[in-house]
């Protein structure tokens, strides 16, 4: 059932479009790509930040700058990801590797919205005593590994 499934969704219009096309999958991808560089390079300076580097500067103002960004490179890299594997949907959706890239996503989601929802996180006031807490230094810890190996497992995929 959801091979065929799958198979109905790459043998869409959309799908099959991209894969004609000389232009648009190149320009798909690297709308994918600028995504994740915009999510990663927005979270990297914040995770430092959890993990105790430049604790002489405020965490609020930087999360207030980056965040938004962080957000949209997220949303951008989904939407461009989706089209990507609609593509070849059969063949990514029964590769362990893609699977494995989809779990670490969503733990790497979790982890952020469970960091959002921590009672010494509150964006208006962090204090630099909640900050410097372990567990916030986990989840900075976290959040590094996890969307540096999302990022891995991509980059093996388009080898396989």
């Amino acid at each position: 059932m959801i091979v065929e499934t799958l198979a109905a969704l790459q043998d869409m219009a959309l799908p099959s479009a991209l894969r004609a096309s000389r232009w648009v999958y190149p320009v798909v991808n690297a709308g994918h790509i600028a995504g994740l560089a915009l999510l990663f390079g927005a979270i990297v300076p914040l995770d430092l930040r959890l993990l105790g580097f430049w604790a002489d500067r405020p965490i609020a103002p930087l999360a207030r700058v980056l965040l938004p960004v962080a957000i949209c490179g997220l949303i951008l890299a989904v939407v461009c990801g989706l089209l990507l594997f609609s593509v070849h949907a059969v063949k990514y959706a029964a590769t362990p590797l893609f699977q494995v890239k989809l779990l670490l996503i969503a733990a790497a989601i979790a982890n952020a919205l469970l960091l959002r929802r921590a009672p010494d996180w509150t964006l208006a006031q962090v204090t630099e005593m909640a900050v410097n807490s372990p567990r916030l230094r986990l989840a900075g810890a976290l959040s590094l590994g996890l969307w540096l190996a999302v990022i891995l497992c991509g980059r093996f995929i388009a080898y396989l």
